[in-house]
């Protein structure tokens, strides 16, 4: 499976979402833009120019309402496999937490940033869980890297978008 994302203003994510409303494209407003993110099993998108990834490790269904927090986390190319195996490998605690909806870990496949998504019914839910045990539990259990193994290329940043409900 495949989710490609692309953003602009949110009057022009809803003229393209519109011109592709027999896909599975989700609209979500963040500070100052709005994306685009599409889901399918096809190795091509209906955006002209989108993010791409490929999708690693999928819990639940993503649906058009909510609130979508993007991990975003840049890995070196030799730190791929590490990276990847950690997170294949998690203790899965979060898809207990009230509010939980659906998570993503997206392999990016044009540039060196993985997305790790979790969509909640809204922020109370997010908060929640960065406030629980089960959230300290996994965040503490990392596996420490060796002094010349830095599997990182950048420092990671969070974006936070809510879902307008569909109407209809």
């Amino acid at each position: 499976m495949y989710i490609y994302l692309t953003s602009g203003t949110a009057d022009y994510m809803e003229k393209v979402r519109a011109q592709h409303a027999n896909e599975s494209i989700f609209i979500m407003h963040g500070e100052g833009n709005t994306i685009l993110l599409e889901e399918n099993d096809k190795k091509k998108s209906s955006f002209a120019v989108p993010r791409k990834y490929e999708v690693l490790d999928a819990v639940g269904d993503l649906q058009q309402k909510g609130y979508f927090v993007m991990n975003n986390i840049p890995v070196t190319d030799e730190g791929r496999p590490v990276f990847e195996h950690r997170f294949l490998n998690r203790a899965g605690a979060i898809e207990q937490e009230p509010g939980f909806i659906a998570f993503r870990l997206l392999r990016p496949l044009d540039s060196d940033t993985y997305i790790v998504l979790t969509q909640w019914a809204g922020p109370a839910s997010f908060e929640a869980w960065q406030s629980s045990q089960a959230f300290k539990k996994a965040h503490s259990e990392r596996p420490a890297t060796s002094p010349t193994q830095n599997i990182f290329s950048g420092k990671s940043y969070v974006t936070k978008y809510s879902a307008p409900v569909d109407e209809g």
